[in-house]
């Protein structure tokens, strides 16, 4: 550590961890995506698709009870979305992330995902990644700055290793994860992303995760169709996230663990048994819509393979946008790991080829091209349940290998993020917090303030005097105190009220008065009390609403001294200065 600082700038050390932390997320994404290939292909390789497959019942049951129990006994790392988690520690925990996460996710999401759980990967490797980050940087004793832009670092490694989208995977890293940048912070996150692509492609060729070539060009013909599926795919959103969250919460309902195990794997088997396409990710899916043989999802099915009818696969294929995010939300309620970043990337598509297969299919004036229509509503469900608008436009024309369809992706993922956004503010990721008890800053001045520790600004420099005081007594403190509030504090420590210069200026020089006159006769409620577990923000929108310059802070009713508005203006001044030189 002495040599480096000696020799190397910060800076120019952050660059060199940005492409190592790349690198490992890089190579952690294709450990998982191998992982989880392997243990589908073993588990999958016999089905007969002409009967129906039982294991589908007990895989996912199998899966999400050894990953919670790996999880919570072994690694001591539960599953969950992890995102909302990851946000929290950035946010409140100083970009801390326990080392477990650096390799839990990818183990307990492989045998989730492996064995059938209806989520994505792309969540638990973006925590392995920011994982790796926030540790490089806290063994290297970098501060809490850098350490968050470590762990952009790795998020926008893992996305790009996974997808082979290194703008899309910086973008989101900004979007999703780090909220906001500098010029400077941003070369850092360039580097992670090509060197995790780089890493990708080195182990495992172009075989992302999922990748499609367009072959027809865009119409302005087709615009006032998109905009039909911008509104669309906005109330899908809304559904889902909406699905997702009511789904959680009920199974959170469930006391004792294993019963949630067995219920949720349970439901989530017989829906994979109806319904193979559900199971895992469901990228085959995705691909069989793109090229326009839907008949490909049925035949997975022992129970509508038989069926050609395009009515009948309409009718299947509404039934699986309902589903997904209800299997999605059983799979990680119930125990399981994963991420909903693919779940919204399948129901978008099969809304799109939807769309389009219903639109030909009743014989429009205008043709619509399938795949066109499928990519287009994934960018804009992603951008509803994600509240990532960018992310997604560049993420899927990335993924289309051009920008072929960048101005109906901009167009669709525009509307569909105003469309969800104005009846749900908040992402899923913040609601999910937020149900917790759990707030994030919305600003600059909220992320600021929540750096302030109230205890550190606790004044006790004033003169508390007992209820049962004269005012004489009283005065003999005015003489001492440089204040003019006195706390009236009982034996017991607990405040009984405030009294203030003002509220004996008239009287103190009456002998008579100081002699008879007791405190509590002149004591008063103040206009609000600051209780010691507050955050800044509670604490700022008391002093606003009671206009008052100084507030007494309380811990379970007991007196603990003053706060002042200047005080925390001050804290507040030196904080941000302190983050504008880091």
């Amino acid at each position: 550590m002495i040599w480096r600082l000696k020799n190397i700038s910060t800076k120019n050390f952050v660059l060199i961890l940005s492409g190592l932390v790349g690198i490992l997320a890089g190579f952690a994404a294709v450990i998982l995506k191998a992982t989880v290939h392997a243990i589908q292909t073993f588990l999958t390789q016999d089905f007969n698709q002409e009967y129906a497959n039982f294991f589908y019942i007990i895989y996912p049951l199998i899966g999400i009870s050894l990953a919670y129990l790996i999880g919570n006994y072994v690694l001591k790392d539960v599953g969950g979305h992890g995102i909302p988690e990851l946000l929290y520690n950035i946010s409140k925990k100083s970009s801390l992330i326990p080392k477990v996460k650096m390799y839990s996710r990818v183990i307990t999401s492989a045998i989730t995902v492996g064995f059938g759980g209806s989520v994505g990967l792309e969540a638990p490797i973006l925590v392995t990644g920011s994982a790796i980050g926030s540790n490089f940087g806290n063994l290297m004793h970098l501060n809490a700055k850098k350490r968050t832009l470590l762990i952009g670092c790795g998020a926008a490694g893992a996305i790009s290793a996974i997808f082979g989208a290194p703008i899309g995977a910086v973008i989101f890293a900004i979007e999703v994860i780090l909220m906001e940048v500098s010029v400077a912070s941003f070369i850092p996150l360039l580097i992670a992303s090509v060197a995790g692509s780089l890493t990708s492609m080195l182990l495992q060729g172009k075989d992302v995760m999922f990748t499609f070539n367009l072959s027809d060009n865009f119409l302005a013909a087709h615009t006032p169709y998109y905009l039909l599926l911008a509104i669309m795919t906005g109330f899908i959103s809304l559904y889902f996230s909406r699905a997702v969250f009511k789904v959680e919460r009920l199974m959170e309902q469930f006391d004792e663990p294993f019963l949630k195990l067995l219920y949720g794997g349970a439901f989530l088997g017989l829906i994979v048994f109806f319904f193979p396409s559900i199971y895992g990710e469901g990228y085959e899916t995705l691909y069989a819509l793109i090229e326009g043989e839907p008949q490909r999802i049925l035949a997975n099915s022992p129970f509508f393979g038989e069926y050609s009818n395009p009515y009948f696969i309409i009718t299947v294929l509404v039934l699986i946008i309902f589903l997904k995010p209800i299997a999605a939300a059983v799979t990680i309620g119930s125990g399981g790991s994963g991420g909903i970043f693919a779940p919204s990337l399948f129901v978008g598509g099969i809304a799109g080829f939807l769309f389009a297969y219903t639109s030909n299919l009743l014989g429009f004036p205008i043709p619509l091209p399938v795949a066109h229509f499928t990519l287009v509503a994934m960018c804009g469900v992603m951008s509803g349940v994600q509240h990532a608008p960018l992310s997604a436009i560049f993420l899927i024309a990335e993924i289309t290998g051009g920008y072929e369809l960048f101005v109906p992706l901009m167009l669709v993922s525009a509307i569909s993020f105003i469309t969800t956004s104005y009846f749900d503010k908040d992402s899923l990721y913040k609601k999910q917090l937020m149900d917790k008890g759990r707030f994030l800053p919305e600003s600059k001045d909220e992320e600021v303030l929540d750096l302030i520790d109230i205890r550190k600004l606790i004044e006790n420099d004033l003169f508390p005097i007992l209820p049962n005081a004269s005012l004489g007594e009283l005065c003999d403190l005015v003489k001492l105190s440089r204040r003019n509030i006195f706390p009236v504090v009982g034996e017991d420590g607990v405040l009984n009220g405030i009294i203030t210069l003002d509220d004996i200026r008239d009287i103190m020089f009456d002998p008579e008065k100081q002699e008879t006159t007791k405190i509590s006769q002149l004591m008063h409620s103040p206009p609000e009390v600051i209780l010691l577990h507050e955050n800044m923000q509670i604490v700022m929108q008391k002093f606003e609403r009671s206009g008052a310059w100084n507030l007494p802070v309380l811990q379970d009713g007991k007196y603990l001294g003053f706060i002042s508005k200047s005080r925390i203006f001050n804290a507040y001044r030196k904080r941000l200065i302190r983050q504008n030189q880091e």
